[in-house]
Parts: structure tokens; C-alpha cells; sequence
């Protein structure tokens, strides 16, 4: 594997809408730093991408699901910088646009059904695939852990160098979906005490989001729920908000993740939890390639 120097630049844009009632937003569009290795996950991947560089491996085997953006991410990172990659998938083979993307992209696949798939944090989960791919260097689901939040950390320093444009001299806080909470965890370590930062939790508080953020910054950040009831539950109105917000701004949201933490955010402006004059950066983490799986239906 060769040195990964590749460091994309994301766009800060002010976002204006109805709703906010006096409070200044902008969204840095990590959406638009490249058309297939998009969003926070390249970021996540930057420190791992190097540990496997500097291990002497010569690809990645990671883990995710039939729609994930981390392996979209990974395999298309493969298949760009000429390194081998290897998918370990949630549930029995199927067919889903990512996973066809995943192939064309070069990245071997297995299925480890469902219960395969939960062992994944058992100690000795990873001791067979080591065996089996002695060269490929493992990367935990989602690109998660320190290495995934460091690799985060160079959001802010994009962000700030942006704020004339907007003609702000400083902001109030961050605003961004929490998955795993890597991302959120990054920027707390960049930040240092000097902004908040809140996480819109798009998973249940069982899904362990605190445990994963607390095991890597302590303060500096706070959670709120914005699952709607679970992962991956689309509801009539979140696909309302994320339709009527498309047509108001154009700024395409996907409803895993930027939909909720977005809609989260207007609750919460809504309810006076957000005073007018607030200087928001919403962190806009991509996953648009997971849209087609909604598209074609799925709930």
C-alpha cells in the first residue's frame, strides 16, 4: 500500500430556511469532496489507511452492511489507490445497489449472516480472517475508534478557514448525525474545549453511542436522541421534512443520518432550545449512495 496524501477539501455554505428562526446555519458539505469516496468516511479511513500503510499490509478487510457507506467508501478508495480489499457483511447474500458497486469496485465479499455478524465484538472474532488474509490489515466497523476520530480532526481547521466567506468572526457549535459517534468524537478532540459540539444520536441510546464517545473525549459534547424509533426508521414525516428541505435549499439529505440530526435541529429550534443569533456548523457526513436502497423501497 502506498502513502495516502489525498486530503479533500469540503465546502462551507450558509443554509437558509424558514424554520430557524433568526439562527444562522451553515453546512459543510462533506457530501461533495468526491462523486463515490464521499462524506466523513474517507476522513475515518485516513488514520487506518495509514497504521496499514506503515504495518507493511497490502489491503483493508472491514465490516458493514448490505447499504454501508464505510465499505462504498473503502472499496472505492481500493479501487482508486491500487490496494486490496476485502467486505465482511451483515445477513445472507443479496443483491443491493452498494453491494453491486462493491463487486465492480473490486472488494471481495463475504456474508456472515446474522449471528456471524454479531461476534464481530467478540475477542476472537478477528483471529480466523487474520489467518485467512495474513496481509490485509483489519478496520473495525465504520471506521470507528481513536484512529477513526483523529482522522476527523482536520474538519475544523476546514471549517474555520471558511468563516470569512460566510462573514462570521467565530461560531457557537457544531450540529452533526451520530452514528457511531466517531466523527462527533473528532471534532471534540479539534475543538479542545473552545466550541460544543452536539451529536443528533441516529441510532437508539442501546446502539452505544455514549459508551463509544465517552471511551475517546470526555465533555465538550452533548447527545440527544434523533433515532424516530430505530435505525434506519424512515417515517412519513421525516420524509416529508427531507423532501420539503430538498426543494427549499437543493441540498440533497439522506434519511439515516442528515435527515434526522437536520429535522432533530429544527425541533429543537422550534422548542426555544436554540436562541436566535446561534452560529450553527451542521456537518452534512454524505451516505447519499444509501438513498437508492430507500428509493428502491426499502424502509
Amino acid at each position: 500500500m502506498g502513502p495516502f496524501d489525498w486530503l479533500p477539501y469540503a465546502p462551507l455554505e450558509p443554509l437558509a430556511l424558514d424554520w430557524l428562526n433568526g439562527v444562522e446555519l451553515a453546512v459543510l458539505r462533506l457530501d461533495r469532496i468526491d462523486p463515490l469516496i464521499s462524506g466523513n468516511k474517507w476522513f475515518k479511513l485516513t488514520e487506518h489507511l495509514a497504521q496499514a500503510h506503515q504495518a507493511g499490509a497490502s489491503g483493508v478487510i472491514s465490516l458493514g452492511g448490505a447499504y454501508s457507506n464505510h465499505l462504498h467508501a473503502l472499496a472505492a478508495a481500493g479501487k482508486r489507490f491500487g490496494f486490496a480489499t476485502v467486505g465482511l457483511l451483515r445477513g445472507h447474500a443479496h443483491h443491493t445497489p452498494t453491494v453491486e458497486d462493491l463487486q465492480a469496485f473490486g472488494m471481495h465479499l463475504h456474508w456472515l449472516g446474522f449471528g456471524g455478524y454479531r461476534a464481530r465484538h467478540e475477542p476472537g472474532f478477528w483471529a480466523p480472517w487474520r489467518e485467512r488474509y495474513p496481509h490485509l490489515y483489519p478496520v473495525p466497523e465504520g471506521g470507528g475508534g481513536l484512529a477513526g476520530a483523529t482522522g476527523c480532526r482536520v474538519l475544523v481547521e476546514q471549517a474555520r478557514a471558511q468563516l470569512s466567506h460566510l462573514g462570521w468572526a467565530d461560531y457557537d457549535a457544531w450540529w452533526l448525525a451520530a452514528g457511531t459517534g466517531t466523527t462527533l468524537a473528532g471534532l471534540v478532540l479539534a475543538e479542545a474545549g473552545a466550541h460544543l459540539v452536539y451529536g443528533a444520536m441516529a441510532v437508539p441510546h442501546d446502539h452505544g453511542v455514549a459508551q463509544n464517545v465517552s471511551a475517546l473525549v470526555q465533555g465538550g459534547y452533548q447527545l440527544l436522541d434523533a433515532s424516530r424509533g430505530g435505525f434506519a426508521k424512515v417515517d412519513p414525516l421525516l420524509r416529508d421534512f427531507i423532501e420539503t428541505t430538498e426543494q427549499a435549499c437543493g441540498v440533497p439529505l439522506e434519511p439515516l443520518y442528515t435527515g434526522k440530526a437536520l429535522l432533530a435541529l429544527k425541533h429543537q429550534v422550534e422548542a426555544g432550545h436554540v436562541a436566535p443569533g446561534t452560529r450553527l456548523i451542521f456537518v452534512h457526513t454524505g451516505g447519499l449512495q444509501g438513498r437508492r436502497g430507500f428509493t428502491a423501497g426499502r424502509a
